[in-house]
């Protein structure tokens, strides 16, 4: 099983790159915010209690995001691991999704892949991306660069905790689409090879 977690500013094509690594090795990818999307347009107890946090202005409690996790990772699934996006953001976060691979999957997290594009192409890329995906966030500079910034505030003590684990891969995000895959490939292939010798 590999389990990843994946890291990526706005911008830097987490997005592509997670389904390119989802068809090439069969994983699943659990991101938090379609997990909380699922569970209040669903209705459900976990949906219920978030939307109460969120509509009076407030964050999610680390609890309920954890629970949700734990609730989607109990479901049979013949994927060969998971990418985790959008978690986690903090040293508590990391620690708590340790925790939930070890109990719920008996695994770990083996790696965390972190795109890494220059802060000015970003920007480039997401202005272009707003003159046809219609978010309004896309579109103004201020907004991008604050939710940028936001990202590297968030991801940073993260990724130090990662470092320290020896989890930690920085990958180029910029350039052709398929390199940049290829690169991806080569840190999970890595791995891969790592645990048949252990087996």
């Amino acid at each position: 099983m590999i389990n990843i977690v994946l890291f990526g500013p706005p911008g830097s094509g987490k997005g592509t790159q997670a389904q390119n690594l989802i068809e090439k090795f069969n994983l699943k990818q659990i991101s938090t915010g379609d997990l909380f999307r699922y569970n209040m347009k669903n209705d459900t107890e976990l949906g219920k209690l978030a939307k109460s946090y969120i509509d009076k202005g407030e964050l999610v409690p680390d609890q309920v995001t954890i629970d949700m996790l734990t609730d989607e990772l109990r479901k049979p699934c013949n994927a060969k691991g998971f990418i985790f996006d959008g978690f986690p953001r903090t040293a508590n976060q990391t620690e708590a999704l340790e925790n939930i691979v070890k109990e719920v999957l008996n695994s770990s997290i083996d790696i965390c892949l972190s795109l890494v594009v220059d802060d000015k192409m970003l920007v480039e890329r997401l202005l272009k991306r707003g003159e046809t995906s219609g978010r309004t966030d896309d579109s103004n500079k201020q907004i991008i660069t604050h939710r940028i910034k936001e990202y590297y505030a968030k991801t940073a003590e993260v990724a130090e905790l990662y470092k320290q684990q020896g989890k930690y891969v920085e990958i180029n995000g910029v350039g052709d689409i398929e390199e940049i895959s290829e690169k991806l490939f080569a840190e999970v292939a890595k791995l891969n090879n790592k645990s048949s010798l252990q087996n």
